[in-house]
């Protein structure tokens, strides 16, 4: 059983669903990119019952309003998203739980308010968008990114193309491959609303021009060295961020940091499966997430 909530925000709500009594641990989890809520439906029910868990729909994404037209979706802006959550909250001290992009913006948010997290679950995530080398190359897509923004504004139908069913989940299935067909029927439960004609999807059309926040490697490295939280991460090994990658040269010495900086508050599991594994087949990470949250201490949600 789940319970559906909003919180009011300058320009709409945030939209989410919560699992478990309001007095238990509490745990925010945060979705990968153009996924939702949802992402967790599977994971949740099998983890301790002793927690609360929330997991939120960010801004643009699932049931949450958009953020107010002419503006892009920033990476910051989530982590201050998150931070407008948990202080309608009156949370002091959480866990944190982000897939992809959620883990980015999970671990960004622990070196900004260290303090407040006990504990830091990166679900194929490194916590981090490390900068490419060549630094140059950052400057295309910035370019890109106001281009379509303006290309967009343009067209005054991007956002109301209607779909059947079928078409909405293979067009899914088709962007996203880690996905599994359950899982990506799960993911449009929350990802659209039903219209005269078929399914519209609800994430703001703007939210899928990439406009990450990227650091250096130096700067990760610095970063690294605030986090007070225990940190679990879990990485799978057909996901997107292997160590074996080539395509993310930072990746090795990213792990080498959280190794050498927060020494036994690391811990590192690789699972089988691939970028979508805790949807996809949620018992693979299950006991290693609940081992995690049940060792220790992990604070009450503090008022």
């Amino acid at each position: 059983m789940f319970s559906e909530l909003k919180f009011l925000v300058p320009w709409g709500h945030i939209a989410a669903k919560a699992w478990g009594a309001p007095q238990g641990r509490p745990v925010l989890c945060l979705h990968g990119w153009l996924d939702n809520a949802n992402t967790f439906n599977r994971l949740i029910p099998l983890l301790p019952k002793d927690h609360y868990y929330m997991a939120i729909d960010f801004a643009g994404h699932g049931l949450s309003s958009h953020r107010p037209p002419g503006f892009p979706y920033h990476f910051m802006d989530y982590v201050g998203d998150v931070r407008r959550i948990v202080e309608a909250l009156k949370w002091r001290q959480f866990t944190l739980m982000g897939h992809s992009l959620g883990g980015t913006v999970a671990g960004m948010f622990s070196c900004i308010f260290p303090e407040m997290v006990d504990k830091l679950i990166l679900v194929e995530s490194y916590g981090y968008f490390p900068a490419p080398k060549e630094y140059e190359r950052l400057l295309k897509p910035k370019r890109q990114l106001f281009e379509d923004m303006l290309r967009f504004e343009a067209d005054k139908q991007y956002s109301t193309k209607v779909r059947s069913p079928e078409e909405a989940l293979e067009r899914l299935l088709k962007a996203n491959p880690n996905l599994t067909e359950e899982s990506g029927k799960i993911l449009l439960q929350r990802g659209t609303t039903e219209v005269p004609g078929g399914l519209v999807y609800n994430r703001d059309i703007r939210a899928t021009l990439h406009n990450h926040s990227f650091v250096t490697l130096d700067q990760s490295l610095i970063f690294l060295r605030h986090i007070q939280a225990d940190v679990l991460m879990i990485i799978a090994q057909d996901g997107l961020f292997s160590i074996e990658s080539k395509n993310l040269p930072n990746v090795k010495p990213l792990q080498e940091a959280f190794r050498t900086y927060l020494k036994e508050r690391y811990s590192f599991v690789k699972v089988p499966g691939n970028h979508c594994v805790h949807l996809n087949e949620p018992e693979v990470v299950a006991g290693v997430i609940s081992t995690f949250l049940s060792k220790g201490k992990c604070s009450k949600a503090r008022l």
